[in-house]
């Protein structure tokens, strides 16, 4: 795999989960609804720059791994082979019948609260880790350094979040409405579903 088909296919399959409702897409919703586009906006950034500690952190870590022993990685790719997996099954058993925006931050907040609550509730989220540590490394090239390649990954991914993060803001009312339909939810579900359990199956098979 080439970087560019690396960058290509990464950005295919970080669009479809960035997408999918969550956490964070509450977050910005909830805030633009309650608040405006501005605390919005704050949301947003304070969510990227937890992702981009994150990256940074596994980034560093998942390069002095590969560095230091293959067995330690070999562990580290069956357990998150093994979780992507987990979490295909049960998106595919059982997807979500709604989205609820008012999981997310609480309407009128100022624009630095709206950050730190943005950025908390990314960084104290340990499952934003072991998604990087599992999904980063399909996308690295043969040849390519681990350590900066995962970085440009993580710098993608806040890229495309920002611009998923826009167009919610911008269109907070039929975008939460389409987002709040129980068929459209658990169909984003089952296709996300579909992609962990394509990607735990081709991270386990993976040298």
């Amino acid at each position: 795999m080439t970087v560019v088909q690396a960058l290509l296919a990464f950005v295919a399959a970080a669009t479809l989960l960035t997408i999918t409702p969550g956490v964070d897409t509450a977050m910005v919703l909830r805030s633009a609804a309650g608040g405006g586009a501005r605390p919005a906006a704050f949301a947003a950034l304070g969510i990227s720059i937890g992702c981009l500690v994150w990256g940074t952190l596994v980034s560093l870590g998942l390069g002095a791994l590969l560095a230091a022993s293959g067995v330690i990685y070999t562990i580290v790719k069956w357990v998150g082979a093994a979780y992507l997996v987990w979490l295909g099954v049960k998106l595919l058993w059982k997807p979500r019948e709604g989205f609820d925006p008012a999981l997310g931050a609480a309407g009128g907040a100022s624009p630095w609260r709206s950050l730190r609550q943005g950025f908390l509730t990314n960084i104290l989220n340990p499952k934003i880790g072991v998604f990087y540590i599992t999904f980063l490394p399909q996308f690295v090239p043969a040849g390519a350094d681990v350590a900066a390649f995962s970085m440009l990954l993580a710098v993608v991914h806040v890229l495309i979040g920002l611009l998923w993060f826009a167009v919610l803001i911008a269109a907070t009312a039929p975008v939460g409405r389409l987002l709040r339909r129980p068929q459209v939810t658990r169909a984003l579900d089952r296709v996300v579903g579909g992609v962990f359990l394509a990607f735990g199956a081709r991270l386990a098979l993976s040298r």
